[in-house]
């Protein structure tokens, strides 16, 4: 059972990636409902000072321009998430498991790596194996 208990453990790594990526996350939807906001401001803005709008006085027109800035909100949300940020923490930790496997360390787990980068003392038996 404890075992199992250990597997589920976040590493240091993970948990500081966790929240690298929710403050990113974070970022880009406040950036994406202030550039909404300052779209819709512009918009009634225009609508106010200049009675003859370019794109005339049909309601679609005005639905059509503010479900456009709405996909620019949604667009921004998009690109603000870190969606390679996994895919580097593995290629690094990859790369940190081909080393040690030219120093004859064999290595199960990525995640071992990383736990292993931080120990001050390690433990070995006769046989070589880490405790």
């Amino acid at each position: 059972m404890k075992n199992l208990e250990a597997e589920d453990e976040e590493t240091p790594l993970q948990k500081k990636l966790e929240i690298i990526a929710t403050d990113i996350g974070k970022l880009g939807m406040y950036a994406a409902l202030l550039t909404v906001h300052v779209l819709y401001i512009r918009f009634f803005a225009e609508a106010f000072t200049d009675r003859s709008m370019a794109f005339g006085d049909e309601p679609l027109d005005y639905i059509r321009e503010w479900l456009r800035y709405i996909v620019v909100g949604v667009t921004i949300v998009v690109v603000a998430v870190p969606e390679g940020l996994p895919l580097a923490v593995m290629i690094s930790l990859a790369f940190s498991v081909k080393k040690m496997l030219i120093d004859q360390n064999f290595v199960k787990k990525l995640a071992s790596c990383e736990i292993m980068g931080g120990a001050n003392n390690i433990c070995s038996d006769k046989t070589g194996t880490l405790t």
